[in-house]
């Protein structure tokens, strides 16, 4: 290159036989010195995106790279868009957009379609791969793990099914990532057979795979087949990991099957597993939905880690087995600790109140919730707070939540509240559009609003619903109850 530069300025100095060669050597260092800055300059930018955590960061940023006509450079675009989209989707969106480059980088693409597969809104990574697709680019392994995972995530077997078959025309159907993704999405979207083929014919399997089919299992509700699969991944000598044996465990607890679960447990023991959060958790909440509440209790005990997840699970655990007071210390120990509880951990601590009948603890568990925390109630929280008061008695209370509630009550919400209304005997002056919002399909509900009519004296409405519930053949199912007794 700089022999060009050199013999144009030859040739351009070469004016009324004045020869000006002697400042060539000046003009080189120049553009030696320009280009060294541009690296520099290149250095210094990488080095802040690393740094970037803020929206105002990557506004800084961004002006800087346009001031520095540094927006055109590839590599500084990739990673620039990387890390903000891990700090503002919608900002890397706009600036994905405004790129100069026409059409923007594969990988931009693969980026932001990865972003979005891993956001609240996984279908906009299918519109970004059909801007990909209509932009002449050509997607490659990277982009189709991305896709596959979006199309499962939002359940649209459909488009799933196209990129499968692009898959299969543009030569990657033994690539091994691919395959995996390719069967969690036909998994994701209820269609395990599906699944199981595309498992069949994988040339190569890894952990990843098995894992993946065994958790395909679990999601289709095949849970015996996941027991299965283990089996054959045991039998061909792969060896499961923490994921795998979550799974397992997972389908054990559905399947209440502590035998099997115990097996899982002497496995992770004899083969010293490592213990992380995920896998205790899955653990102890087998034992717990097994009703090995003691064992649950040492599991967690044991654990060298634990999170805001497995403390809320604990208890849940704690208070649906009759340890209310063990769950109510745990939340309080938690807090100590420096966990800031979420909306997850404040039902599971209401629920606990509730079924202990701690009507003080629960309005204060509820006030902090809002006022400390800053959490808005959900239909859960409601529900909560409704049970507690009904089991304690005031109806009042209770009905005054309902009509001040900052979301539409539920049929949960009211059925709780009519049960309350019948055991204890008291019947408040109620708006009638609220028992419309009862499942009208359930004999139940017309058997418990009739109660509840015949409660205050309302015979004709008592009668009116009874009658229409014998012209619609509706019954009221009897309750039921599951017993283990020697296995």
């Amino acid at each position: 290159m700089y022999y060009w530069v050199n013999q144009w300025m030859v040739c351009c100095c070469r004016v009324n036989n004045v020869m000006v060669s002697s400042f060539l050597p000046s003009l080189q260092m120049q553009m030696q010195m320009q280009m060294q800055m541009q690296i520099v300059a290149i250095t210094l930018v990488e080095s802040l995106i690393q740094r970037c955590t803020t929206l105002s960061h990557l506004h800084q940023l961004h002006a800087l790279l346009l001031k520095s006509s540094l927006d055109h450079h590839p590599i500084l675009i990739n990673h620039f868009l990387a890390s903000s989209s891990s700090i503002s989707l919608p900002f890397s969106t706009t600036f994905f957009h405004s790129l100069p480059i026409s059409p923007p980088p594969l990988f931009s693409f693969n980026t932001l379609i990865r972003a979005f597969s891993n956001s609240s809104t996984p279908q906009t990574s299918l519109s970004l791969f059909q801007n990909l697709r209509t932009s002449h680019l050509y997607p490659d392994h990277y982009t189709f793990p991305f896709v596959l995972r979006a199309c499962g995530l939002c359940g649209f077997l459909g488009a799933g099914g196209l990129v499968h078959s692009l898959v299969l025309k543009m030569g990657f159907a033994s690539d091994r990532y691919i395959g995996n993704t390719l069967l969690k999405m036909y998994a994701d979207c209820g269609i395990f057979g599906f699944a199981r083929k595309v498992f069949d014919e994988m040339p190569v399997r890894d952990v990843v795979t098995w894992s993946s089919l065994i958790a395909g299992c679990v999601t289709c509700e095949l849970l015996s087949d996941a027991l299965d699969v283990f089996g054959e991944m045991r039998v061909v000598g792969e060896k499961p990991n923490s994921v795998t044996l979550v799974s397992l465990l997972s389908a054990c607890a559905k399947l209440v099957n502590v035998s099997a679960g115990e097996s899982v447990h002497s496995y992770i023991v004899r083969n010293c597993v490592e213990m992380d959060v995920g896998l205790g958790t899955a653990l102890f909440e087998m034992y717990s939905k097994c009703g090995q509440i003691d064992k649950a209790i040492r599991v967690f005990n044991s654990m060298p880690r634990k999170n805001l997840q497995s403390c809320t699970i604990m208890i849940s655990a704690l208070a649906n087995n009759g340890h209310r007071e063990d769950a109510i210390s745990l939340f309080n120990q938690m807090e100590d600790a420096g966990l800031h509880p979420d909306s997850l951990s404040f039902s599971a601590i209401l629920s606990a109140c509730s079924h202990m009948g701690l009507v003080y603890e629960g309005k204060k568990y509820f006030d902090r919730m809002v006022r400390l925390y800053g959490i808005k109630p959900t239909v859960e929280h409601y529900g909560c707070m409704v049970d507690l008061l009904g089991r304690a008695g005031l109806i009042e209370e209770a009905y005054d939540i309902i009509k001040n509630m900052t979301v539409e009550a539920n049929a949960v919400i009211l059925r709780s509240f009519l049960g309350a209304c019948r055991n204890h005997g008291q019947v408040p002056k109620m708006d009638e559009k609220l028992l419309s919002k009862l499942e009208s399909e359930l004999g139940a509900n017309y058997v418990l609003t009739a109660n509840v009519f015949s409660a205050r004296a309302s015979w004709k409405d008592a009668n009116d619903l009874r009658l229409a519930m014998k012209q619609k053949g509706l019954k009221k199912t009897p309750g039921c109850s599951w017993v283990e007794v020697q296995n």
